[in-house]
């Protein structure tokens, strides 16, 4: 039994869709369950198992849809610029070579080769660019060996793609994909195949799915109805991981569902499961189908990440202490916490409010703190590993209107840490019981950062006036239990018994 999980792209900066999909992957190795997770992205710009590696996944867990066909295994850069070097024809000479490329040019003819390796490996060839009178003509892409070329004609003076060729280790044709724009046909030995969807239908075909094995599906964007085609006798379950609904356009009669998820939805009686990371969101689904739908699918709860153990400090907790963690993006409302500390710290002079993250509003806060003079006790701590850092704080701040399940969150209450924020879908309402581990903050109906930042520093006075600090930091613990890793594998097993 497989457990097949499909998704479109990755990069150096992930999403939560691929940084879901790793915290699964592990769980998948610690209950012994194979598994695999397929992207169907073309990349050019880099080797694919770099993306992989880079959040935690194995090598041998990775599917690339181009590369299925090949006999090329999914692996990093290692194709050795001497061995480029020694295939060259002697009448290239190098002319100019840096850490990142390597230039050499035709003694007679207007031929230049560009080699760009590997980030950080100026030993390794990962692209090679041939250029003839300085129009592009050809890409190769290198991982241990070449995987594939690209052709190139120049229409207006500017390179198109004609033709990409992909190889299998002897250096033999595997298949080749002609490309006109965004428009792709596949000419494989035994076959032409007029689009992407089908080829994604070919994979799935030469998977030889069973009955006992499962796909889920994380983006389904190009390609679900493959998926749903080509399923063969294999279970498919949905992983939905933002809110699925726009809630600002449901009315008793209809319900306007993410674009991301529609498709999904209106084939649900295909679907043999969804998956959520909240019991909320669960329980919202399951309404909205009874609703506004005829279909009565199965939901599961599985959270998209989990605490391997509960992390108690050493000794005392900094007094007076608050936390937050996140990209520092508009939407996080990290100027809210600062405006709302700048007023608590007037009555609680010992107050210190640390954050963590970077992001395009670093700028704004540095700026908001300066104003208010509140550099002595509010700071900016850029990218850390807090695994081992929450610990050392006495409660969390949230400024979010919205968190589909909430990492911080959870690491937050599993270091101890009550959590203020406000009373919204879907993290908050999980790992916030309000008045036992933290306080929840009634949303208004239109944002007003004045009053948010008001309600805010109410909450955190009574936090730490009332005497009540202790008995929160213990229920936050208690909360987190359910979170512990080892219930994760228990829920994902009973996942796999049952579907």
């Amino acid at each position: 039994m497989t457990i097949y999980n499909v998704n479109r792209g990755i990069g150096w900066a992930s999403s939560g869709v691929e940084y879901a999909q790793a915290y699964r992957a592990s769980i998948f190795r610690k209950i012994g369950q194979d598994s695999k997770f397929i992207f169907t992205d073309m990349f050019q710009g880099e080797n694919l198992a770099h993306f992989t590696a880079n959040i935690g996944f194995e090598d041998q867990e990775i599917i690339w849809l181009y590369g299925f066909f090949t006999d090329v295994k999914i692996a990093a850069t290692t194709y050795p610029l001497t061995e480029f070097e020694a295939s060259l024809d002697s009448d290239f000479t190098k002319v100019s070579q840096s850490p990142e490329s390597v230039k050499y040019q035709h003694k007679d003819k207007d031929l230049v080769i560009l080699v760009f390796t590997r980030k950080n490996h100026p030993d390794y060839v990962q692209k090679v660019e041939f250029l003839a009178k300085g129009k592009l003509i050809r890409k190769d892409y290198y991982s241990y060996t070449k995987m594939f070329s690209e052709y190139y004609a120049p229409v207006d003076n500017a390179p198109v793609l004609h033709v990409r060729v992909f190889f299998n280790e002897d250096g033999s044709i595997a298949y080749e994909e002609n490309c006109s724009g965004d428009q792709s046909i596949f000419r494989f030995p035994d076959a032409i195949l007029w689009t992407k969807e089908e080829l994604i239908g070919r994979m799935l075909d030469r998977l030889a799915l069973t009955k006992e094995d499962i796909i889920l599906i994380d983006r389904a964007t190009g390609t679900g109805q493959a998926i749903l085609r080509h399923r063969g006798e294999a279970r498919v379950a949905v992983v939905i991981h933002a809110e699925h609904y726009n809630m600002n356009s449901v009315t008793e009669e209809t319900i306007l569902w993410n674009n991301y998820y529609e498709y999904q939805f209106s084939n649900a009686d295909k679907i043999d499961a969804f998956i959520t990371s909240t019991k909320a969101q669960a329980e919202t689904l399951a309404a909205q189908f009874e609703t506004y739908t005829p279909f009565r699918p199965k939901i599961f709860t599985l959270p998209v990440g989990s605490l391997d153990e509960l992390r108690q400090p050493e000794g005392d907790r900094r007094p007076f202490s608050l936390v937050t963690c996140s990209r520092l993006a508009s939407e996080k409302h990290i100027d809210w916490l600062v405006d709302a500390v700048i007023q608590a710290q007037k009555h609680l002079p010992d107050l210190q409010f640390d954050i963590y993250g970077e992001g395009g509003q670093r700028s704004r806060l540095e700026a908001m703190i300066k104003e208010h003079n509140a550099s002595s006790f509010i700071r900016l701590m850029g990218h850390h590993d807090l695994t081992e850092v929450y610990k050392h704080y006495q409660a969390y701040l949230a400024g979010s209107t919205s968190e589909g399940f909430g990492l911080t969150l959870m690491e937050a209450i599993g270091s101890g840490l009550p959590i203020i924020g406000l009373d919204v879908p879907y993290g908050n309402q999980t790992f916030v019981q309000d008045g036992q581990n933290g306080s929840l903050i009634s949303r208004l109906d239109i944002d007003d950062p004045t009053v948010y930042g008001r309600l805010f520093a109410e909450k955190l006075l009574d936090l730490f006036q009332s005497g009540q600090l202790e008995d929160w930091q213990a229920a936050s613990y208690d909360r987190a239990k359910e979170f512990l890793t080892v219930e994760l594998e228990k829920a994902w097993l009973r996942f796999i018994e049952e579907v």
